[in-house]
């Protein structure tokens, strides 16, 4: 009998120990505010004027997920991440009828070497860069991102179909790629993805360079490829695009101030999405750089300000003739944390557009909002945020 009971307890407490070193996790954020935008302008209505609306994510994805972690031994973990975006207005999807819409994988961590992953994951430049620039520090700043995010640094879509590596911090270098397949037999090229990116911090220095390509991004051809166009996420409907980009944070005590460069060439571009809708927009190529000077400070522990500076200057090629776009985006953010997880927040945008020769490239446009009707656009929000 004493066996028995003694079987019995060691069998529980490897029980024990085996659960102890599993474990799974609820995250997420929720971001709701009123939001103020002069001379918006539905994609595909006829009306335009002000806009008041409460809305949702203006400043930071709303989104929730699951994350975890089993401990195989030897420095291995078994580990997942699903993760869905959705409108804390109406409870919708965020990216159409997908339940995981942002983020779906499963992979392999070594504490030695870095980790592997496969499913729907973002690329190298939100890995690497984002984080030095206004739209993706922290919880992001959307409604800072740079035209149309055409850069993906505030992480309009992911990558589907993808296999992805990280490696281990090297005294604080990191670097990592990502290759996604187009999952479409005899078409290996067709509407897939990779990229390729690193960074360094050393005390108050921050450095990071990443590159992105994708072939027929958003090509309705082919659906299940490494980036759709069918879930509204795509930015772009083209041919190829190729991003490339560098950046520099450095702190002063409680103040951060940065410089972000990227650079988007897209070849065989037929639609631009604009607020979650394709909107034409022909050419044989359209090229983007975007220079952004940022700042964050610290007023107090719980009170902290930031802004951002944007010039984008284009050159949009069409067989009716040739467009020069130019953007010129004014941010800035104050913020207030009710505790570790809630915070209120105040943000004001100015953009300036010209040289679309009369295409919508012409139109101010902040992100994630309706394109202004002119070339001038101004946007307020109020709101909170709650993580857990």
């Amino acid at each position: 009998m004493k066996k028995v009971l003694l079987a019995a307890t060691v069998s529980s407490l490897f029980a024990v120990a085996a659960h102890a070193q599993s474990s799974v996790t609820l995250y997420g954020v929720i971001d709701a505010g009123v939001v103020y935008a002069n001379n918006a302008h539905a994609p595909g209505s006829a009306s335009s004027g002000q806009s008041w609306s409460v809305g949702s994510g203006t400043v930071s994805n709303t989104l929730w997920g699951l994350k975890g972690s089993e401990d195989l031994g030897g420095g291995m973990h078994a580990i997942f991440k699903l993760e869905d975006g959705f409108n804390v207005n109406n409870g919708a999807f965020a990216q159409s009828s997908e339940l995981f819409g942002r983020q779906a994988y499963v992979g392999l961590q070594s504490n030695q070497y870095g980790t592997v992953t496969l499913g729907k994951q973002y690329d190298s430049t939100v890995d690497y860069l984002a984080p030095l620039s206004e739209a993706g520090q922290g919880l992001g700043n959307n409604l800072a991102a740079h035209p149309f995010d055409n850069d993906n640094l505030d992480n309009s879509f992911s990558i589907s179909n993808s296999v992805k590596f990280a490696s281990v911090d090297y005294a604080g270098f990191k670097f990592g790629g990502l290759y996604g397949f187009s999952n479409k037999a005899g078409a290996f090229s067709d509407n897939r993805a990779y990229s390729a990116g690193a960074s360094y911090s050393n005390g108050p220095l921050s450095i990071a360079a990443s590159y992105l390509q994708i072939n027929n991004p958003g090509q309705g051809d082919n659906a299940n490829g490494a980036v759709s166009g069918s879930n509204n996420t795509a930015t772009f409907v083209a041919a190829r695009q190729r991003t490339f980009g560098g950046g520099v944070n450095y702190a002063f005590g409680p103040a951060t101030v940065g410089f972000v460069y990227t650079h988007t060439k897209l070849d065989g571009l037929d639609a631009i999405n604009m607020d979650g809708a394709y909107t034409s927009l022909s050419g044989n190529s359209l090229r983007l750089d975007n220079y952004e000077v940022n700042t964050r400070y610290a007023l107090t522990p719980a009170m902290s300000i930031e802004g951002a500076y944007t010039f984008t200057n284009g050159s949009f090629n069409t067989s009716a003739g040739d467009a020069k776009p130019k953007y010129h985006q004014f941010s800035l953010l104050a913020d207030y944390d009710l505790s570790k997880r809630t915070d209120v927040y105040a943000e004001g945008v100015f953009q300036h557009a010209s040289g679309g020769n009369g295409t919508v490239l012409g139109d101010a446009a902040i992100n994630g909002l309706s394109p202004s009707s002119t070339d001038k656009q101004v946007a307020v929000t109020v709101g909170m945020r709650h993580r857990f």
